[in-house]
């Protein structure tokens, strides 16, 4: 079904039909070129490879010296022999509890718990004494017990502990702890302990400890509030004495155990890793070497002693730090592993990540850096090392990986390890602390263009671009160039992973619906207008996203200055290249020894995204009355020959016939339509083909005109349609007989179609073409109705030979068995279907029912076989 546009469209007759709004199949791939208003495609801007592997390319918007050096010298002296990790920046929460220097009491604090104070009489003194040193004598019997039962309170949660009696040793092992014979308490054989959570006793702990004990002095039980206070401070001092001997027990078993632990070492370390130091400090040979750090990094694994908590780890270093000086790739990379594998930081972390840089340079080390697995110790350092800290540290691990990333062999195995989501997660780290702290990190810039060149290198791994949309990376790319617009390197990276992903169509979607990418876009094109390399690819992304996306036309279309900027990219870049001409002195080369020039490139992409955007209805016709416009694209058709540069003529014409299809008022197309069908016979004449057919598809749009039927007329291009009928290509066909079509709206016209035997062409298109495209049937059809209009007689209308040729195809035509019967998939053949029933069935009925009522005689004809 045609939508209501589509049917208002179809009253007037027009030779282009817009595409119907329903979702595209695949069937209608076919028809896709004949829409009146066209995409147009192109290619990728070509990226050079560089001749060098190095931190920035020739093409960086960085001077030498604001940039990081790619080369340098690294020897045993750069590293540092004690390597500890670094200090943390992140401030300390104060503790909870902190030691107070102790105030003077008041009157009415507890006696028993402030400082001393000036002696009382002696009477009092010796009976206080006597009673204290009677209550721990009693305590260390373990037969005290206060002679009052004190009333039951809600008991604590409670863990009962289990004693656990180690025989044929002096330390008993209770709960876990350690402690002496002599002070193990024997009498908790009969009393359970019960220990409270917060690890202390409670009272009524404390009376089931020393149930059955003799009762306290009655001057400290009956003696008030005071002496209360006193009896429970005694008991604590001896609840701590207890505590201080457990601590005591704890750490002296603690200290058994590392003793073990560190004679177990010391076998290991002297009887594995001594020999293989000494193999390592006699230097014999590189093979020799290099096997014993390989036996090195087993045996330290397997002795659990990688990593920064192995004592001897700086014994270690050293030995290894020594055998850089040596200067074989293959021992550095195996040096670097293994040093990586013992967790060094700060400097000693740089300059091994800048001796794998060093080495990963040369590209006939990229077997070395395969066989060593290096790829995965570097990415260690990016997923766990901190990236504030050791930024100059992840530039040169970084500059290592793009090399590796280079080469298409390592892209699997990068993509598996989990390169692409590290590296993604590094470029959100970099964005929030932009976003919190308000300035970029030092050097992160440098950073960013080594992690961006390497997610260009990855996304051309369909896996790397599916692990790109899961985890939403392409709007963390958009903020990052937001962010560093001032950094063009950092820019031109990203837009090359743009230009890349929009090539495809899941991509393009997931950038599309990225809604501030269309304003960064036009941003960038702002503050890099003149700088060809980058605009260009900005360009193409634009290209891309409006040739896929209707709504991402409207989008665009309604950024801020979106129209004016493009013009004005299209203008400065029309001057640069009319000026390059200019200076050749209007000398071209052959077409095979001519390289593209930089603004033709630029040109090309810009003229691709003006005829997509003029598919939306809303801006379409807004270009069409746009002088600017039309005058750019009028002046690129004046001054370049399809000689000079075929793509972009063709992409101007076809620009040019998408907003022919507007007839609106104020058009410039349609103010201009004799100056341009003079330029359009410039590519009629020529020896290419597509320039011929965008030249016949905009003729087919201006022909609806009667002023340039008649120019059509007068300058013989009517036969040069006729002609182009005999092309056998459908497509060339299809146009050229909307041209006649329109010819023969007027009658005085139609005579036209009897020159150069253009009766017999068109019904030898329907003959060749009619099975299998129907949209070039009706055509035919329309065009054979409008000349017989006036007929009389069949035969002398069209002759004998082609009206019994018409007579015979028409009825097979309409037969729905018959010409349905094609070996097409069901999309394409709902498709076909679609068309003889709409477009070709009614159209041909018409012209039969014409043809038979003004024919005489019928002669029997076999019917022909297709």
């Amino acid at each position: 079904m045609l939508s209501p546009n589509d049917k208002k469209l179809e009253k007037l007759d027009p030779f282009y039909r817009p595409s119907m709004s329903k979702q595209k199949t695949s069937a209608e791939i076919i028809s896709e070129a004949r829409n009146a208003l066209r995409t147009v495609r192109t290619q990728r801007p070509f990226t050079p490879r560089e001749d060098q592997r190095k931190l920035f390319g020739p093409a960086s918007s960085r001077t030498p010296e604001n940039r990081p050096p790619s080369s340098f010298s690294l020897h045993a002296s750069s590293f540092e022999s004690s390597d500890s990790r670094p200090i943390s920046s992140a401030r300390l929460s104060p503790l909870e509890l902190r030691p107070k220097a102790p105030a003077s009491p008041a009157p009415e604090e507890d006696p028993c718990l402030s400082f001393p104070k000036p002696p009382v009489d002696a009477a009092k003194m010796r009976r206080i004494s006597s009673a204290r040193a009677r209550l721990f004598r009693a305590a260390s019997q373990g037969a005290l017990l206060p002679d009052r039962t004190l009333p039951p309170a809600e008991p604590k949660k409670t863990v009962e502990s289990k004693e656990t009696v180690v025989k044929g040793d002096p330390m008993v092992k209770i709960n876990g702890i350690y402690l002496t014979e002599s002070n193990a308490m024997g009498h908790l054989k009969s009393h359970p302990l019960q220990l409270t959570y917060d690890g202390g006793f409670s009272e009524i702990q404390e009376q089931e400890m020393f149930k059955g004990t003799t009762s306290l002095p009655s001057h400290l039980r009956s003696g008030g509030e005071q002496g209360k206070r006193c009896s429970r401070a005694s008991s604590y001092s001896g609840s701590s004495d207890v505590s201080q001997l457990e601590a005591r027990a704890v750490s002296k078993a603690n200290l058994q155990e590392k003793d073990t632990e560190i004679e177990v070492d010391e076998v290991f370390w002297n009887t594995r890793i001594v020999p293989i130091l000494h193999e390592l400090e006699k230097e014999e040979n590189i093979e020799t070497i290099c096997a014993a750090c390989t036996q090195l990094h087993h045996a330290l694994a397997e002795g659990n002693m990688l990593g920064n908590k192995f004592k001897r780890r700086s014994i270690l270093l050293k030995t290894l730090y020594k055998l850089v000086d040596i200067g074989s790739d293959l021992l550095s990379l195996k040096l670097a592993k293994l040093i990586l594998a013992l967790k060094v930081s700060r400097k000693n972390l740089l300059n091994v990540c800048k001796l794998i840089f060093k080495i990963s340079r040369s590209e006939k080390n990229d077997s070395l850096i395969e066989n060593d697995s290096i790829l995965e110790s570097l990415l260690e350092v990016l997923r766990n090392e901190d990236l504030h800290t050791n930024t100059e540290a992840f530039l040169y691990c970084m500059g290592a990986i793009k090399f590796i990333s280079g080469n298409p062999g390592f892209l699997d195995e990068m993509i598996s390890k989990g390169a692409v989501e590290i590296l993604v997660n590094l470029i959100k780290q970099i964005n929030e602390n932009t976003r919190k702290c308000g300035t970029c990190l030092p050097n992160s810039g440098h950073l960013l263009v080594q992690m961006t060149a390497t997610l260009r290198n990855l996304v051309d791994s369909p896996p790397a671009r599916s692990k790109l949309l899961s985890i939403s990376a392409l709007p963390q790319l958009c903020a990052v160039m937001g962010q560093y617009m001032a950094d063009k390197d950092v820019c031109t990276n990203i837009a090359r992973i743009f230009s890349k992903l929009t090539s495809y169509y899941d991509c393009c979607a997931a950038l599309a619906n990225c809604s501030r990418c269309y304003a960064l876009f036009l941003k960038v094109i702002n503050k890099y207008q003149k700088k060809q390399d980058l605009v260009v690819r900005i360009v193409f992304i634009l290209g891309n996203l409006t040739a896929k996306n209707h709504q991402a036309r409207e989008q665009f279309s309604k950024e801020k200055g979106s129209i004016p900027t493009l013009l004005s990219l299209f203008h400065t870049f029309y001057k640069m290249d009319l000026c390059a001409k200019e200076q050749a002195g209007g000398a071209q080369q052959p077409k095979v020894q001519r390289p593209r020039a930089p603004a033709e490139d630029v040109l090309i992409k810009l003229t691709r995204v003006l005829a997509n955007l003029a598919i939306h209805p809303g801006i379409g016709p807004a270009l069409a009355t746009n002088p600017h416009a039309v005058g750019l694209l009028l002046a690129t058709l004046e001054y370049k020959s399809i000689e000079d540069c075929e793509e972009l003529v063709i992409n101007t014409t076809a620009t040019i016939n998408n907003l022919s299809y507007y007839q609106v008022k104020n058009s410039i197309i349609q103010d201009k339509k004799l100056y341009i069908a003079e330029l359009l016979i410039k590519l009629l004449v020529s020896n290419n083909m597509d320039g011929i057919l965008e030249a016949v598809r905009v003729f087919g749009n201006l022909s609806q005109d009667h002023d340039i039927c008649d120019f059509i007329v007068q300058k013989n291009v009517h036969k040069f349609m006729i002609a182009l009928l005999d092309a056998k290509h459908q497509d060339i066909c299809f146009s050229a007989c909307g041209v006649l079509l329109n010819l023969t709206v007027d009658k005085n016209k139609r005579v036209i179609l009897k020159e150069g035997g253009g009766i017999k062409k068109l019904v030898d298109c329907l003959r060749h073409f009619g099975p299998t495209d129907w949209q070039l049937a009706c055509l035919v059809c329309k065009t054979l109705w409008n000349f017989s209009e006036n007929i009389t007689n069949a035969s002398s209308c069209f002759g004998d030979e082609d009206t019994n040729t018409l007579l015979v195809l028409l009825p097979s035509f309409l037969d729905e068995e018959l010409a349905l019967d094609g070996s097409f998939d069901q999309d394409l053949k709902n498709y076909h279907k679609l068309q003889w029933e709409t477009e070709f069935k009614p159209v041909a009925q018409q012209l039969l029912n014409r043809i038979q009522s003004h024919h005489t005689f019928l002669e029997p004809l076999p019917i022909p076989s297709f």
